[in-house]
């Protein structure tokens, strides 16, 4: 449904960034502001650690699994907002957006195909903007060794992806184009804000997480199908997390 006079379409932007100023859209005020800190501060970007997934309350393994599982599951209720106010113009708006599971064998191959594409370019990327001084360096995985450590990355890798690319993607391509704006103007939105929120880690990040925002926007915009893109990013973070807290104990290029 494409809303037709003006002011419709002024209240389906202003809904677009009433969404994101509770989700992603504040994300990315904080990460503006966590990298000014960083840049400002003496010691050079490249020296600066960015940590994630990190322990709450280390001494209670308990409340910091309480802890955790808040983290990944209280974002994801500007999903469900999302999809509440889609709901108000179309039937079903998750099957629209084809956040299903019609078609798991197409949906798992392509976001294999997504995540390869994306991820060792996106490495590159990290590793060359570090060594050029543009990016602090990531600390993936901080949570203890404990039996819980590892489900709740994962579990965190799913929660990433799920609010990622259903508002970013699902949601904002829906509304946006209700609200008249063209392909590409969607498409490079979207990609600027996914980049926005990622600035924390610096410039590397930045750029990295715009390209992996035209790379998923034009797929969806072909496909009309966000599954592929929640598994795809669901692999990367798994990766990300998971493989950091595996690996950079006996590496140190990480």
């Amino acid at each position: 449904m494409i809303e037709g006079t003006l002011a419709d379409r002024r209240r389906l932007v202003t809904e677009t960034l009433l969404v994101l100023g509770v989700s992603l859209g504040a994300s990315a005020i904080w990460s503006l502001l966590s990298l000014l800190r960083k840049l400002t501060a003496p010691t050079p970007l490249a020296q600066q650690t960015t940590a994630m997934n990190t322990s709450r309350a280390p001494q209670r393994p308990w409340l910091d699994l309480a802890y955790q599982l808040a983290d990944i599951l209280l974002p994801l209720v500007p999903v469900l907002l999302a999809l509440f106010l889609l709901a108000q113009h179309l039937p079903r708006p998750h099957q629209v957006m084809g956040l299903d599971l019609t078609r798991p064998a197409h949906d798992i191959l392509m976001g294999l195909g997504l995540a390869a594409v994306i991820g060792l370019p996106g490495l590159a990327l990290y590793l060359g903007a570090r060594e050029l001084g543009f990016n602090t360096t990531i600390s993936a995985a901080g949570l203890p060794s404990i039996w819980w450590g590892v489900p709740v990355l994962v579990l965190a890798a799913i929660g990433n992806a799920v609010l990622e690319e259903v508002v970013m993607v699902g949601y904002l391509f829906t509304r946006w184009a209700q609200a008249g704006w063209s392909t590409a103007a969607i498409i490079v939105t979207s990609a600027l804000v996914r980049g926005s929120y990622h600035l924390y880690q610096g410039f590397g990040g930045f750029i990295g997480n715009i390209a992996m925002g035209l790379i998923l926007g034009v797929v969806y915009a072909r496909t009309k199908r966000v599954m592929p893109l929640v598994i795809a990013h669901t692999v990367l973070d798994v990766v990300a997390f998971v493989g950091y807290a595996l690996v950079a104990p006996h590496v140190s290029w990480l």
